[in-house]
Order: C-alpha cells, then sequence, then structure tokens
C-alpha cells in the first residue's frame, strides 16, 4: 500500500460517522477528550458522546496595519469576526458529519500574527441516545457537567458568542516619556487603549448573543493583553456561551455534597496555625 492510499484511507475513517460500518463489519469506536465522570454524568441524562470535532480557519490581516495608525484596528477586528464564523460553520458542518446533535466543551484557540489571523475550534460532539434522527441543536463550550445542569435547571445552550477587538495605543510625547522616566506612574495610553478595546470587544460577544436569540451568555472567558510584540497593540478577547430559558421559568436544584475518595490527604503541623505560645 503506498502512502497517497494510506492517507486516504485515514481521512476516510476520520470522516466515516461512528453509527457507519467500516470495512471490516465493525462500527466505529467513540472518540471523546471527556472525562469518565462526564461521559457517565452525560448518559444519566439522556445524551451520549459521539466524535471529536474540529473548526478551523486563518483569515488575512493587511499589510502595515498595526505600524502607522493609532485607535481600533478595523481590519484585524473583522479578520478575528470572520475567521470565528468561518470556524463555527465548520464544527457544525464536522457535527452534523459525526452524527451528533451538538457540541460541547469547545476550547477556542486564537493566535494573532501581523498577516493573519486564525481560531482553533475543537469539541466533542454529542447526541441524545436512542433518537431515531439527529439535527443539528447547539455549540457550547460548557463542559458536560455544566449542561447537565444546565438543561436540568430548565435552560438550553444556543451557540458560542464571541467578540474581539485590537486597538493600538498612541505614543508618549518626548516630553511624557522623559517625565515619566523613574517613576511610578500610570501610562494612560495603555490603559485607554485597554479600556476601549474591552468595550468594543464586550459590546460584540453581547450583540452576537443577541444575533442568536439568548437570554444571556454565561461561562465568559476572556483573553487580554499585547496582541504582537508590540507593548502598543493591545488586545481583548470575550467568548462565551449563549442560553435560552426553554421553560416557563427556572428550576431550581437541589445540589447533593459529593466527597471524592481518591483525594491526596495533606498531612501539616497543627502548632503552625496558632500565632503564639500557648493559644
Amino acid at each position: 500500500m503506498t502512502l497517497q492510499d494510506e492517507v486516504r484511507r485515514a481521512v476516510a475513517a476520520v470522516a466515516t460517522p461512528p453509527t457507519a460500518k467500516g470495512t471490516a463489519g465493525n462500527p466505529r469506536g467513540t472518540t471523546s477528550d471527556l472525562t469518565i465522570d462526564e461521559t457517565l454524568l452525560l448518559h444519566s441524562a439522556g445524551w451520549e458522546p459521539v466524535d471529536l470535532v474540529y473548526g478551523i480557519s486563518w483569515w488575512s490581516i493587511p499589510w502595515g496595519v498595526w505600524q502607522w495608525a493609532t485607535g481600533e484596528v478595523q481590519e484585524a477586528s473583522a479578520a478575528f469576526a470572520g475567521a470565528m464564523d468561518h470556524a463555527a460553520k465548520q464544527l457544525r458542518q464536522a457535527c452534523d458529519q459525526a452524527g451528533g446533535s451538538g457540541v460541547l466543551g469547545v476550547e477556542v484557540g486564537v493566535r494573532v500574527s501581523s498577516h493573519h489571523i486564525s481560531i482553533e475550534l475543537t469539541g466533542t460532539a454529542v447526541r441524545r441516545i436512542d433518537a431515531d434522527s439527529h439535527h443539528f441543536e447547539f455549540v457550547s463550550d460548557l463542559s458536560a457537567r455544566d449542561f447537565v445542569l444546565l438543561v436540568r435547571a430548565g435552560w438550553w445552550p444556543l451557540g458560542v458568542a464571541a467578540g474581539a477587538s485590537f486597538v493600538i495605543a498612541p505614543r508618549r510625547s518626548a516630553r511624557e516619556w522623559a517625565s515619566q522616566q523613574g517613576q511610578n506612574v500610570e501610562l494612560p495610553n495603555l490603559t485607554q487603549a485597554l479600556y476601549l478595546a474591552r468595550e468594543r470587544a464586550m459590546e460584540r460577544m453581547q450583540s452576537s448573543g443577541v444575533a442568536m436569540k439568548a437570554d444571556g451568555i454565561v461561562a465568559v472567558k476572556l483573553r487580554e493583553g499585547r496582541a504582537s510584540s508590540s507593548v502598543r497593540v493591545i488586545q481583548f478577547v470575550a467568548i462565551g456561551t449563549g442560553v435560552h430559558l426553554r421553560t416557563a421559568a427556572h428550576r431550581s436544584i437541589a445540589p447533593e455534597m459529593v466527597v471524592p475518595l481518591d483525594e491526596v490527604v495533606r498531612e501539616f503541623d497543627v502548632k503552625s496555625l496558632r500565632s503564639g505560645k500557648g493559644e
């Protein structure tokens, strides 16, 4: 068998849904990044993992946009939105091909360079157990545990809401630079740039949630700081899961205490907790 034949065979195996029969007459096994307790909990709620699915997109950024302007870099913010939307579409298509109804535990990888922005989405496709047919229902970065709690409370995940902003802080004047040397003072140009990036990113994430008709966004993860080797380029990325209340009202859940039996016992000296002798 040639290398090309092996590559074709590997691609065909990955594209084969787990319910389909393989060449040996056996169904493909389930592949998942869920933990054992998450898988069992998912089964108790009537769902099962199907396969790992991916969505990747690279969007180019015009040359020179990082060097000459100040304020928000619209081209970079638009590239992030386009890459995120295209990667999410690829993730949904992969979920459909795998025979899943939704994607859980989506991990979002963001890479920003001078010429492009890449988005990598990885998650586990899941589906209802014993369902006659499967149609796509949601994408979420929630864990299986959070998903089960959300559903039991009457809520439902819709999709991943995201927003990003990239801002170039203005340069300090020569007088400002000289006056701030050797002092502990705020750098207002960087502070204001981060505030601007934060406001724009949060607005775009909220607009993304409104577009999918979500009642709110949960499990929001933030990423802020420098976007490149230059300290003046500030990025702020906000990503969460849009949710919708499916029942007439929120249902309260009675929590139960769970004590793990494999917890490592940590010994310590009780005397070390005392502030002084005789206490």
